[in-house]
C-alpha cells in the first residue's frame, strides 16, 4: 500500500491565513509516504508544513507561485503512472478533453490537475482524472461562491487506486470513496499490505529521500 496526499491550490497567505485546523489534526506526521501538489503553495512555510508530514514532497508551480517549482510532474506506483500539472494550461479550464490530451502527452495513466478550486475524481478517455480542489478554500474568480475546502488521499495497490476524498461542509469533515482500476492485459500483483478501512489508517511508512530546496 501507498498512501499519497493529493493537495494543491492553498493561495497562503494571500488569500487565506492558514488550512483548516480539523484539516491538520488529520495531516499528521508519519501516516503519509507521498506528497503531490498541484500548486499555488505561495510560501515558503507552507511548503516547509507540507514536508513535515512527509518529506517527498512534489509541487508544481501554480499561476500564483514564485518559487522554482517544474510546471508539471510524473511518478510511477506500481502499474499505475500518474502526471501532475496546475491545471492553468487546460483551455477551456477544466475541460476534459482538454485535460485527456494532457494526459497523453505526458503518457500517464492517471492526471491530477487543480486550479478550478473544486474537487472531481473521474475516468475518461480510459484514463482517471483526479482534481483535489482547494486544501484551503481560497476563493476564486472564476465562481460566485466560496469553494468547498477539499483534499484527497490516494491509496495505491497495484493496479487499483482507491481515492478518499475530504471535505469540510458545514465545520464538519467529510469522507467519500471512489475507486479505480486501470485495465491491463496482465496487471502485476498488489504488494502485501495492510487492507485499506473505509478512512484510511496507514501503517508504518518507508523513508524517502527529502526534496530538495526550490524556494
Amino acid at each position: 500500500m501507498v498512501l499519497v496526499l493529493i493537495i494543491g491550490d492553498l493561495h497562503i497567505p494571500h488569500r487565506v491565513h492558514d488550512l483548516p485546523t480539523k484539516f491538520k489534526k488529520l495531516l499528521v506526521p508519519g501516516k503519509i509516504q507521498q506528497i503531490l501538489c498541484t500548486g499555488n503553495v505561495c510560501d515558503r512555510e507552507t511548503y516547509e508544513y507540507l514536508r513535515t508530514i512527509s518529506p517527498d514532497v512534489h509541487i508544481v508551480k501554480g499561476d500564483y507561485d514564485e518559487s522554482n517549482f517544474p510546471s508539471s510532474i510524473t511518478v510511477t506506483h506500481n502499474a499505475i503512472k500518474i502526471g501532475v500539472v496546475h491545471g492553468h494550461q487546460c483551455i477551456p479550464t477544466g475541460d476534459l478533453d482538454s485535460l485527456s490530451s494532457i494526459a497523453r502527452q505526458m503518457d500517464v495513466d492517471l492526471l491530477i490537475s487543480g486550479h478550478t478550486h473544486t474537487f472531481q475524481a473521474i475516468e475518461y478517455d480510459n484514463k482517471f482524472f483526479v482534481n483535489p480542489g482547494t486544501a484551503t478554500g481560497a476563493w476564486t474568480g472564476m465562481s460566485t461562491t466560496d469553494p468547498t475546502p477539499s483534499f484527497a488521499l490516494m491509496d495505491i495497490q497495484g493496479s487499483v487506486v482507491v481515492t478518499y476524498v475530504y471535505q469540510l461542509i458545514e465545520g464538519e469533515v467529510r469522507v467519500e470513496k471512489i475507486e479505480w482500476r486501470k485495465e491491463t492485459d496482465t496487471a502485476p500483483a498488489p504488494r502485501a499490505s495492510v487492507a485499506p478501512q473505509n478512512i484510511p489508517s496507514p501503517g508504518v511508512p518507508g523513508s524517502p529521500p527529502a526534496a530538495s530546496s526550490v524556494w
